[in-house]
Protein backbone atom coordinates (compact mmCIF):
# COMPACT_ATOMS: atom_id res chain seq x y z
CA UNK A 1 0.00 0.00 0.00
CA UNK A 2 1.26 3.52 -0.28
CA UNK A 3 0.75 5.61 3.19
CA UNK A 4 0.41 9.85 1.89
CA UNK A 5 0.59 12.58 4.70
CA UNK A 6 0.75 16.13 4.71
CA UNK A 7 4.52 15.71 5.79
CA UNK A 8 6.74 12.49 6.08
CA UNK A 9 9.35 12.96 8.92
CA UNK A 10 11.58 10.52 7.51
CA UNK A 11 14.91 11.34 10.25
CA UNK A 12 17.30 10.71 6.94
CA UNK A 13 17.03 14.11 5.71
CA UNK A 14 14.53 16.82 5.70
CA UNK A 15 11.00 16.22 5.77
CA UNK A 16 8.90 15.99 2.87
CA UNK A 17 6.00 17.94 2.14
CA UNK A 18 2.86 15.76 0.85
CA UNK A 19 4.78 12.86 1.30
CA UNK A 20 4.44 9.14 0.97
CA UNK A 21 6.09 6.19 1.90
CA UNK A 22 5.01 2.77 0.37
CA UNK A 23 4.66 -0.26 2.17
CA UNK A 24 4.77 -4.27 1.00
CA UNK A 25 4.64 -6.31 3.76
CA UNK A 26 6.04 -5.57 6.81
CA UNK A 27 8.96 -3.63 4.77
CA UNK A 28 9.22 -0.13 3.47
CA UNK A 29 9.60 0.11 -0.03
CA UNK A 30 10.24 3.44 -1.27
CA UNK A 31 9.97 7.22 0.27
CA UNK A 32 9.18 10.43 -1.54
CA UNK A 33 6.25 13.02 -2.87
CA UNK A 34 3.28 11.38 -3.42
CA UNK A 35 2.83 12.12 -7.16
CA UNK A 36 6.44 10.33 -7.61
CA UNK A 37 5.74 7.86 -4.85
CA UNK A 38 2.44 6.96 -6.62
CA UNK A 39 3.86 7.02 -10.36
CA UNK A 40 6.46 4.27 -9.04
CA UNK A 41 4.52 2.30 -7.34
CA UNK A 42 0.62 0.23 -7.83
CA UNK A 43 -1.71 -0.08 -4.15
CA UNK A 44 -4.23 1.18 -2.39
CA UNK A 45 -3.79 4.72 -1.02
CA UNK A 46 -4.31 5.42 3.00
CA UNK A 47 -4.18 9.02 2.69
CA UNK A 48 -3.99 10.80 6.08
CA UNK A 49 -4.76 14.06 5.37
CA UNK A 50 -3.88 16.87 7.59
CA UNK A 51 -1.15 14.83 9.84
CA UNK A 52 2.44 14.50 9.97
CA UNK A 53 4.04 10.92 9.36
CA UNK A 54 6.63 9.57 11.51
CA UNK A 55 8.99 6.50 12.74
CA UNK A 56 7.29 4.43 15.24
CA UNK A 57 8.68 5.61 18.47
CA UNK A 58 11.58 3.36 20.43
CA UNK A 59 10.93 3.17 24.40
CA UNK A 60 15.03 2.35 25.26
CA UNK A 61 13.87 0.98 28.89
CA UNK A 62 10.79 0.13 30.63
CA UNK A 63 9.54 -2.31 32.86
CA UNK A 64 6.42 -3.51 32.23
CA UNK A 65 6.11 -5.85 34.81
CA UNK A 66 5.03 -2.89 37.07
CA UNK A 67 2.44 -1.86 34.86
CA UNK A 68 -0.03 -2.49 37.41
CA UNK A 69 1.79 -0.45 40.01
CA UNK A 70 0.65 2.89 38.66
CA UNK A 71 -0.17 5.31 41.56
CA UNK A 72 0.66 2.80 44.19
CA UNK A 73 4.20 4.06 45.66
CA UNK A 74 3.77 7.70 46.28
CA UNK A 75 7.20 9.50 46.45
CA UNK A 76 9.29 8.30 49.39
CA UNK A 77 11.79 9.75 51.31
CA UNK A 78 14.72 8.26 49.97
CA UNK A 79 15.57 5.91 47.23
CA UNK A 80 16.03 2.99 49.50
CA UNK A 81 12.16 3.40 51.10
CA UNK A 82 11.17 3.04 47.67
CA UNK A 83 13.07 -0.52 47.37
CA UNK A 84 11.43 -1.61 49.99
CA UNK A 85 7.55 -0.12 48.81
CA UNK A 86 7.93 -1.97 45.85
CA UNK A 87 9.29 -5.29 47.40
CA UNK A 88 6.03 -4.94 49.36
CA UNK A 89 4.00 -4.24 46.26
CA UNK A 90 5.48 -7.12 44.80
CA UNK A 91 4.60 -9.52 47.26
CA UNK A 92 1.18 -9.81 47.13
CA UNK A 93 1.37 -10.30 42.64
CA UNK A 94 1.03 -13.49 40.98
CA UNK A 95 2.41 -14.79 38.24
CA UNK A 96 -1.05 -14.12 35.90
CA UNK A 97 -1.42 -10.52 37.47
CA UNK A 98 2.32 -10.24 36.09
CA UNK A 99 1.24 -11.56 32.92
CA UNK A 100 -1.60 -9.03 32.85
CA UNK A 101 0.34 -6.25 33.45
CA UNK A 102 3.23 -6.50 30.74
CA UNK A 103 0.22 -6.65 28.41
CA UNK A 104 -1.45 -3.58 30.06
CA UNK A 105 1.80 -1.98 29.66
CA UNK A 106 1.92 -3.17 25.74
CA UNK A 107 -1.02 -1.86 24.67
CA UNK A 108 -0.59 1.35 26.73
CA UNK A 109 2.64 1.99 24.88
CA UNK A 110 1.38 1.19 21.78
CA UNK A 111 -1.65 3.83 22.12
CA UNK A 112 1.47 6.11 22.27
CA UNK A 113 2.82 5.84 19.42
CA UNK A 114 5.66 3.22 20.57
CA UNK A 115 6.12 0.62 18.28
CA UNK A 116 9.43 -1.12 19.93
CA UNK A 117 10.45 -1.34 23.63
CA UNK A 118 13.24 -2.47 25.42
CA UNK A 119 11.60 -4.47 28.41
CA UNK A 120 13.53 -5.88 31.18
CA UNK A 121 11.64 -7.89 33.14
CA UNK A 122 12.06 -10.19 36.42
CA UNK A 123 10.14 -13.09 34.79
CA UNK A 124 11.73 -14.08 31.46
CA UNK A 125 9.84 -17.50 31.92
CA UNK A 126 6.36 -15.69 31.64
CA UNK A 127 7.34 -14.55 28.18
CA UNK A 128 6.22 -17.60 25.96
CA UNK A 129 2.20 -16.32 27.89
CA UNK A 130 3.19 -12.85 26.97
CA UNK A 131 1.62 -11.47 23.93
CA UNK A 132 3.10 -7.95 22.72
CA UNK A 133 1.51 -5.58 20.95
CA UNK A 134 4.30 -4.06 19.10
CA UNK A 135 7.90 -5.06 18.77
CA UNK A 136 9.96 -6.35 21.43
CA UNK A 137 13.68 -6.88 22.87
CA UNK A 138 13.01 -8.83 25.93
CA UNK A 139 16.09 -8.24 28.57
CA UNK A 140 15.90 -10.80 31.69
CA UNK A 141 16.62 -9.11 34.94
CA UNK A 142 18.94 -10.49 37.05
CA UNK A 143 19.38 -9.96 40.59
CA UNK A 144 21.85 -12.55 42.88
CA UNK A 145 22.06 -10.60 45.75
CA UNK A 146 20.84 -13.61 48.21
CA UNK A 147 22.51 -16.11 46.55
CA UNK A 148 25.39 -14.91 44.10
CA UNK A 149 26.99 -18.91 44.00
CA UNK A 150 24.73 -19.71 41.62
CA UNK A 151 25.07 -16.82 39.39
CA UNK A 152 26.11 -18.82 36.17
CA UNK A 153 23.19 -21.14 36.73
CA UNK A 154 20.66 -18.22 37.12
CA UNK A 155 21.96 -16.58 33.57
CA UNK A 156 21.90 -19.99 31.94
CA UNK A 157 18.53 -20.18 32.60
CA UNK A 158 17.40 -17.06 31.74
CA UNK A 159 18.78 -17.44 28.69
CA UNK A 160 17.29 -20.96 28.39
CA UNK A 161 13.69 -18.77 28.88
CA UNK A 162 14.56 -16.13 26.45
CA UNK A 163 15.26 -18.57 23.84
CA UNK A 164 11.58 -19.85 24.24
CA UNK A 165 10.15 -16.07 23.08
CA UNK A 166 7.73 -16.40 20.57
CA UNK A 167 10.02 -15.73 17.25
CA UNK A 168 7.10 -13.34 15.37
CA UNK A 169 6.85 -10.98 17.89
CA UNK A 170 10.84 -10.33 18.08
CA UNK A 171 12.97 -8.63 15.74
CA UNK A 172 15.00 -10.61 14.37
CA UNK A 173 19.21 -10.74 14.26
CA UNK A 174 18.86 -11.15 10.38
CA UNK A 175 16.86 -7.70 10.77
CA UNK A 176 20.25 -5.87 12.00
CA UNK A 177 20.18 -6.69 15.82
CA UNK A 178 19.59 -8.29 18.95
CA UNK A 179 15.96 -9.23 20.20
CA UNK A 180 16.58 -10.64 23.49
CA UNK A 181 19.57 -9.49 26.18
CA UNK A 182 20.32 -9.55 29.68
CA UNK A 183 20.31 -7.03 31.93
CA UNK A 184 22.17 -7.65 35.54
CA UNK A 185 20.21 -5.26 37.37
CA UNK A 186 22.31 -3.20 39.22
CA UNK A 187 25.67 -2.72 40.91
CA UNK A 188 24.33 -3.28 44.65
CA UNK A 189 21.79 -6.24 43.52
CA UNK A 190 24.14 -8.13 41.35
CA UNK A 191 27.36 -9.44 42.20
CA UNK A 192 30.84 -9.45 39.82
CA UNK A 193 30.16 -13.04 39.23
CA UNK A 194 26.71 -12.58 37.57
CA UNK A 195 28.40 -9.51 35.26
CA UNK A 196 30.99 -11.36 34.09
CA UNK A 197 28.60 -14.69 32.83
CA UNK A 198 26.53 -12.38 31.26
CA UNK A 199 29.06 -10.68 29.38
CA UNK A 200 30.43 -14.51 28.57
CA UNK A 201 27.04 -15.11 27.21
CA UNK A 202 26.65 -11.60 25.44
CA UNK A 203 29.83 -12.49 23.58
CA UNK A 204 28.94 -15.37 22.73
CA UNK A 205 25.38 -15.20 21.64
CA UNK A 206 25.68 -12.24 20.10
CA UNK A 207 22.82 -10.61 22.74
CA UNK A 208 22.38 -7.11 24.80
CA UNK A 209 23.42 -5.85 27.82
CA UNK A 210 22.33 -3.21 29.73
CA UNK A 211 22.08 -2.20 33.56
CA UNK A 212 20.95 0.47 35.82
CA UNK A 213 24.44 2.78 37.12
CA UNK A 214 24.86 5.40 39.57
CA UNK A 215 20.95 6.16 39.56
CA UNK A 216 20.84 7.47 43.29
CA UNK A 217 22.82 9.43 45.55
CA UNK A 218 22.14 6.51 47.94
CA UNK A 219 24.22 4.53 45.44
CA UNK A 220 27.18 6.74 45.18
CA UNK A 221 27.04 6.94 49.21
CA UNK A 222 27.23 2.91 49.56
CA UNK A 223 29.82 2.37 47.19
CA UNK A 224 32.15 5.58 47.81
CA UNK A 225 31.29 6.16 51.47
CA UNK A 226 30.26 2.82 52.79
CA UNK A 227 27.45 4.47 54.75
CA UNK A 228 23.86 5.85 53.96
CA UNK A 229 20.57 3.90 54.32
CA UNK A 230 20.88 1.72 50.93
CA UNK A 231 24.30 0.61 52.23
CA UNK A 232 22.86 -0.40 55.33
CA UNK A 233 19.85 -2.01 53.38
CA UNK A 234 21.96 -3.72 51.25
CA UNK A 235 24.32 -4.77 53.97
CA UNK A 236 21.73 -6.33 56.17
CA UNK A 237 20.48 -8.63 53.01
CA UNK A 238 24.05 -10.31 53.40
CA UNK A 239 25.71 -8.79 50.39
CA UNK A 240 29.80 -8.96 50.32
CA UNK A 241 30.17 -5.27 51.13
CA UNK A 242 33.96 -5.44 50.24
CA UNK A 243 33.72 -2.86 47.42
CA UNK A 244 32.00 -0.46 49.29
CA UNK A 245 34.08 2.57 50.42
CA UNK A 246 36.73 3.44 47.41
CA UNK A 247 35.24 3.86 44.29
CA UNK A 248 32.58 5.26 42.48
CA UNK A 249 29.71 3.06 40.81
CA UNK A 250 31.02 4.58 37.36
CA UNK A 251 34.47 3.46 38.68
CA UNK A 252 33.31 0.00 39.41
CA UNK A 253 31.45 -0.41 36.58
CA UNK A 254 34.22 0.24 34.04
CA UNK A 255 36.59 -2.28 35.96
CA UNK A 256 34.40 -4.78 35.81
CA UNK A 257 32.60 -5.03 32.09
CA UNK A 258 34.81 -6.10 28.85
CA UNK A 259 35.52 -3.73 26.26
CA UNK A 260 32.33 -2.36 25.57
CA UNK A 261 32.36 1.04 27.36
CA UNK A 262 35.42 0.76 29.35
CA UNK A 263 38.23 2.98 28.60
CA UNK A 264 40.16 0.64 30.75
CA UNK A 265 40.69 -1.76 28.07
CA UNK A 266 42.68 -1.65 24.63
CA UNK A 267 41.15 -0.76 21.93
CA UNK A 268 42.19 -3.53 19.59
CA UNK A 269 40.65 -5.85 22.51
CA UNK A 270 37.61 -3.57 21.31
CA UNK A 271 37.47 -4.53 17.95
CA UNK A 272 37.58 -8.12 18.45
CA UNK A 273 34.32 -7.98 20.76
CA UNK A 274 31.89 -5.79 18.47
CA UNK A 275 28.95 -7.09 20.54
CA UNK A 276 29.55 -5.78 24.09
CA UNK A 277 28.45 -2.22 24.00
CA UNK A 278 26.08 -1.60 26.93
CA UNK A 279 23.07 0.09 27.73
CA UNK A 280 23.31 2.03 30.78
CA UNK A 281 20.11 3.53 32.64
CA UNK A 282 20.13 6.48 34.29
CA UNK A 283 23.56 7.26 35.02
CA UNK A 284 22.99 10.28 37.15
CA UNK A 285 25.37 10.42 40.16
CA UNK A 286 28.85 10.99 38.37
CA UNK A 287 31.98 12.84 40.16
CA UNK A 288 34.52 14.75 38.28
CA UNK A 289 36.81 11.78 38.30
CA UNK A 290 34.20 10.23 36.64
CA UNK A 291 33.63 12.62 34.00
CA UNK A 292 37.31 12.52 33.31
CA UNK A 293 37.23 8.93 32.59
CA UNK A 294 34.35 9.01 30.12
CA UNK A 295 36.05 11.45 28.60
CA UNK A 296 39.05 9.44 27.92
CA UNK A 297 36.66 6.32 26.92
CA UNK A 298 37.68 5.54 23.45
CA UNK A 299 34.25 3.62 23.20
CA UNK A 300 31.01 4.47 24.15
CA UNK A 301 28.38 2.58 25.89
CA UNK A 302 25.06 3.97 25.36
CA UNK A 303 23.00 5.91 27.95
CA UNK A 304 18.96 5.83 28.73
CA UNK A 305 17.81 9.03 30.26
CA UNK A 306 14.18 8.92 31.61
CA UNK A 307 12.70 12.09 32.41
CA UNK A 308 9.77 11.47 34.19
CA UNK A 309 10.95 9.03 36.64
CA UNK A 310 14.00 11.09 37.54
CA UNK A 311 11.96 14.05 38.25
CA UNK A 312 9.96 11.55 40.65
CA UNK A 313 12.54 10.62 42.66
CA UNK A 314 14.65 13.80 43.02
CA UNK A 315 18.03 12.97 41.44
CA UNK A 316 20.45 14.60 40.74
CA UNK A 317 20.67 16.48 37.52
CA UNK A 318 21.37 14.64 34.53
CA UNK A 319 24.63 16.01 33.00
CA UNK A 320 23.29 15.40 29.22
CA UNK A 321 25.46 18.78 27.88
CA UNK A 322 28.74 17.19 28.78
CA UNK A 323 27.90 13.25 28.33
CA UNK A 324 26.85 14.49 24.49
CA UNK A 325 29.92 16.45 24.39
CA UNK A 326 31.85 13.14 25.11
CA UNK A 327 30.26 11.35 22.43
CA UNK A 328 27.67 8.98 24.33
CA UNK A 329 24.10 8.12 22.38
CA UNK A 330 21.63 9.11 24.55
CA UNK A 331 18.26 7.81 24.95
CA UNK A 332 14.80 8.28 26.41
CA UNK A 333 13.03 5.69 28.38
CA UNK A 334 9.64 5.49 30.78
CA UNK A 335 11.10 3.32 33.31
CA UNK A 336 7.98 1.45 35.03
CA UNK A 337 4.68 3.01 35.84
CA UNK A 338 6.24 2.71 39.54
CA UNK A 339 7.67 5.75 39.40
CA UNK A 340 5.63 7.49 36.29
CA UNK A 341 2.49 8.14 35.45
CA UNK A 342 2.24 6.41 31.85
CA UNK A 343 4.34 5.30 29.18
CA UNK A 344 4.20 8.36 26.83
CA UNK A 345 7.31 8.92 24.95
CA UNK A 346 6.38 12.06 23.88
CA UNK A 347 5.24 13.00 27.24
CA UNK A 348 8.59 12.63 28.38
CA UNK A 349 10.42 14.35 25.40
CA UNK A 350 8.66 17.38 26.71
CA UNK A 351 9.73 16.40 30.22
CA UNK A 352 13.11 16.63 28.69
CA UNK A 353 12.62 20.06 27.39
CA UNK A 354 11.45 21.66 30.05
CA UNK A 355 15.13 20.44 31.62
CA UNK A 356 17.41 21.23 28.41
CA UNK A 357 15.46 24.05 26.81
CA UNK A 358 18.29 24.63 24.61
CA UNK A 359 18.18 21.18 22.87
CA UNK A 360 16.43 21.28 19.97
CA UNK A 361 13.04 19.64 19.28
CA UNK A 362 14.33 17.43 16.17
CA UNK A 363 17.96 16.41 18.20
CA UNK A 364 15.31 15.30 21.23
CA UNK A 365 12.89 13.10 18.77
CA UNK A 366 16.40 11.79 17.84
CA UNK A 367 16.58 10.49 21.27
CA UNK A 368 13.05 7.83 20.62
CA UNK A 369 13.68 7.15 17.51
CA UNK A 370 17.70 7.13 16.20
CA UNK A 371 19.09 7.03 19.00
CA UNK A 372 17.68 3.74 20.67
CA UNK A 373 17.31 1.87 17.44
CA UNK A 374 21.39 2.15 17.08
CA UNK A 375 21.76 1.46 20.70
CA UNK A 376 19.30 -1.92 20.42
CA UNK A 377 21.21 -2.39 17.11
CA UNK A 378 18.72 -1.94 14.60
CA UNK A 379 19.73 1.49 13.19
CA UNK A 380 19.89 -0.32 9.43
CA UNK A 381 16.23 -1.38 10.65
CA UNK A 382 14.26 1.02 12.83
CA UNK A 383 14.19 4.63 13.70
CA UNK A 384 13.99 6.37 10.51
CA UNK A 385 11.62 5.70 7.00
CA UNK A 386 13.96 4.50 4.39
CA UNK A 387 13.44 2.19 2.07
CA UNK A 388 14.60 -1.72 3.41
CA UNK A 389 13.59 -0.08 6.85
CA UNK A 390 10.27 -1.71 8.82
CA UNK A 391 7.51 -0.55 8.41
CA UNK A 392 6.80 0.76 12.02
CA UNK A 393 4.86 4.06 11.58
CA UNK A 394 2.77 6.49 13.24
CA UNK A 395 0.96 9.79 12.82
CA UNK A 396 -0.22 12.81 14.32
CA UNK A 397 -1.86 16.03 13.22
CA UNK A 398 0.16 18.43 12.39
CA UNK A 399 -0.23 22.72 10.63
CA UNK A 400 1.96 24.53 8.63
CA UNK A 401 2.13 27.34 11.54
CA UNK A 402 5.33 26.42 13.46
CA UNK A 403 8.57 23.86 13.68
CA UNK A 404 7.28 20.22 12.32
CA UNK A 405 9.21 19.05 15.14
CA UNK A 406 7.88 21.54 18.00
CA UNK A 407 4.46 20.18 16.96
CA UNK A 408 5.47 16.62 17.62
CA UNK A 409 6.64 17.36 20.69
CA UNK A 410 3.41 18.95 21.41
CA UNK A 411 1.32 16.21 20.40
CA UNK A 412 -0.57 14.83 24.08
CA UNK A 413 -2.97 12.61 22.85
CA UNK A 414 -2.91 8.94 22.06
CA UNK A 415 -1.81 8.10 18.46
CA UNK A 416 -4.81 7.54 15.99
CA UNK A 417 -3.29 5.60 12.89
CA UNK A 418 -0.16 3.25 13.97
CA UNK A 419 1.31 1.01 11.53
CA UNK A 420 3.87 -1.64 13.16
CA UNK A 421 5.76 -3.89 10.69
CA UNK A 422 4.38 -7.06 12.36
CA UNK A 423 0.67 -6.26 11.80
CA UNK A 424 -1.74 -4.52 9.31
CA UNK A 425 -2.97 -0.57 9.20
CA UNK A 426 -5.45 -0.53 11.73
CA UNK A 427 -6.81 3.08 13.67
CA UNK A 428 -6.60 2.48 17.29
Amino acid sequence: MIVRARTVVTMDGPPIENGAVAVSGNRIVDVGRFDDIKTRNAGNTVDLGEQVLLPGLINAHCHLDYTCLRGKIPPQKSFTEWIRAINAEKATLSPRDYIASINEGFAEAKRFGTTTIANLTVFPELIPQIQPAVRTCWFAELIDIRAPEFANELVDSAIESLGRARPELVLSEAEGGAPLGLAPHALFTASKDLFRRCEEIAQREHILLTTHLAESREEMEMFRHASGPLYEFINSIGRPMDDCGSKTPLELFLDLIGSGGSPNRPRAIEVNRPYLSWIVAHLNELTESDFELLERSNSKFHVVHCPRSHNYFGHSPFAFDRLRSFGFNICLGTDSLASNESLSLFTEMREFQKEFPSVSAEEIFQMVTVNPARALRYENALGQIRPGFGADLIAVPCSTSTDIFEQILAFKDPVDWVLAGKDQSQML
